[in-house]
């Protein structure tokens, strides 16, 4: 699974308030020919870029390249069951990003587009939020 190797800071604030607004960056194909964008803002953690990058190289069969254009640097920290309020924060959970509208999750490449298109679209099932498969315009 995808996690950072090393933090500046061990906790974080999750900055729900981020998903607002649209994507500025990540929005445009850079790699590959088809690619999944994000519909509405949210939180992918680690665990769910890694059962969607599974679900597009089984589809696959070990075809192609995948490109994953999103890291989960943010730790979620989560206090235990029935713990009393205070005594700190809780401890580090999982990894997450958020993801505005807009912004472009999975590229791939080096396959036909039906192919890729229908990888994808598993991945995306996978996925909390609305995705939606883009193609690059050829001419």
């Amino acid at each position: 699974m995808l996690e950072p190797k090393k933090l500046k800071h061990r906790k974080h604030h999750r900055r729900r308030g981020a998903f607002a607004g649209k994507a500025q960056r990540a929005t445009l194909l850079a790699f590959g020919t088809v690619g999944l964008k994000v519909q509405e803002g949210g939180e992918l953690t680690a665990r769910q870029i890694e059962a969607a990058r599974r679900a597009m190289t089984h589809s696959v069969q070990r075809g192609g390249k995948i490109w994953i254009r999103v890291f989960p640097h943010t730790p979620v920290t989560r206090k235990a069951a029935e713990v009393p309020m205070g005594s700190g924060k809780g401890s580090i959970e999982y990894y997450a990003t958020i993801v505005k509208p807009g912004t472009i999750i999975f590229e791939m490449g080096g396959l036909s587009d039906e192919a890729a298109r229908e990888a994808l679209l598993l991945a995306s099932y996978k996925l909390p939020v609305k995705t939606k498969v883009i193609t690059r315009i050829t001419h």
